[in-house]
């Protein structure tokens, strides 16, 4: 006991109050982590209070993740799935060396069903992809694969057409006009990249550029043969869409997918062969199986092939002369050789058009001239410069 100089304790009962109180909170405090953790949900689970307890866990694992779920529909979209069944693969199938077994040989490509009759569906497709088959499938949209027949094809354009029964197929593409196509449209690309396993592949771009020539080698000899007018986009064109198509934002085919620069330090430059040069080729190759042209009757080269030190010993060209196509060989009974043409004359003008290489001499023979038309030809022998003029055949396929 405390005992103060007033002969009090009154602090000492102050004292005990306080503990006395400490330990009613402590009750208190105790009683009602009871009551929260024990007793509370207890009650809750029988329904006599107006709301349920949940527990954290619980609640982190019952609620769902909510997602705003609408199905986008465009015009493009809705373009797009109208226009991918036109689309087709193309499998150019050969045979082994021993002949015994088909096999792949051209790879696989792409093409493009423009045109349906009763019985029969025709698709336009590249040159290069059925070039050299003995036998070419064409792979639907769905899977099925028919066999196709090579109606006809044109190296100078790469273009080629195929018919197939017509089956199950039951829409063709609609051609628009591309000669309305203007530099920064919107553009579709749809084919078969690397293969049918990505078939329906659909790419987006622009129209980078318009009447691009391109040089391409026809004879494989690494030399420039002919110039293709192309169209230039950056919808990605890579190996197998060749013979794909080129659309509008309307649906139309404005193009036919054909040549793609590889080398890895270009990307975003393919071109297309434009529509409107297409069709007429595409008619022709339909209805006799090659392209009428207008045929000389030569193997020639450019001059600049030639080394300079020939061009006065062998050629005897005068020193003014610095482009031309020489003649290495004259076909018997053609037209050249009918009006007198040698091997080594040195062709340097056709009617007035100046002839510089074999670039120039076929866009002159094949788009100015028609067969059954005259030409004049000027040329150079020993030093003279001499001309004739004669009636153009037509190019055997």
């Amino acid at each position: 006991m405390v005992y103060y100089d007033d002969g009090t304790r009154k602090k000492h009962y102050r004292y005990k109050r306080r503990e006395r109180k400490w330990l009613a909170v402590l009750i208190a405090f105790i009683l009602g982590a009871f009551l929260f953790a024990v007793a509370l949900p207890y009650i809750a689970s029988t329904g006599i209070l107006p709301y349920t307890v949940v527990d954290k866990e619980d609640l982190r694992q019952n609620i769902p993740i909510q997602q705003v779920r609408t199905e986008q529909i465009s015009d493009l979209t809705t373009m797009i799935e109208h226009a991918t069944p036109t689309v087709v693969g193309i499998e150019s199938v050969g045979e082994n060396f021993l002949g015994l077994f088909p096999q792949q040989s051209g790879g696989t490509g792409s093409g493009v069903i423009y045109k349906l009759t009763t019985d029969k569906a025709y698709i336009v497709t590249n040159h290069h992809v059925v070039e050299g088959a003995n036998d070419v499938r064409v792979v639907l949209s769905t899977g099925e694969r028919l066999d196709a027949q090579i109606l006809g094809t044109d190296p100078y354009t790469d273009l080629a057409v195929v018919e197939i029964d017509k089956g199950p197929i039951e829409k063709a593409i609609t051609f628009g006009d591309s000669d309305l196509i203007k530099v920064g449209e919107a553009v579709i690309a749809i084919g078969n990249p690397l293969g049918l396993d990505l078939s329906g592949s659909v790419t987006k771009g622009i129209i980078s550029g318009k009447e691009r020539m391109i040089p391409i080698d026809l004879s494989g000899n690494n030399q420039a043969d002919w110039q293709v007018e192309v169209m230039q986009t950056d919808a990605a064109i890579n190996p197998g869409n060749s013979g794909g198509a080129l659309l509008n934002t309307e649906g139309h085919l404005i193009g036919i997918n054909s040549m793609k620069i590889a080398e890895s330090s270009v990307e975003g430059i393919g071109f297309t062969i434009p529509i409107n040069e297409a069709i007429p080729i595409i008619e022709e190759l339909e209805s006799s199986g090659q392209v009428r042209r207008a045929f000389l009757g030569i193997e020639a080269y450019s001059l600049m092939e030639v080394p300079r030190d020939r061009w006065e010993e062998t050629l005897n060209l005068p020193e003014n002369v610095e482009a031309g196509v020489v003649l290495n060989a004259v076909v018997p009974g053609s037209p050249a050789d009918d009006a007198g043409l040698q091997a080594l004359d040195v062709i340097v003008k056709l009617d007035e058009t100046p002839v510089a290489d074999m670039i120039d001499l076929r866009k002159y023979l094949y788009q100015a001239k028609q067969p059954g038309e005259t030409i004049l030809v000027t040329y150079y022998r020993d030093q003279v410069v001499q001309t004739t003029e004669f009636e153009l055949s037509t190019q055997s396929k």
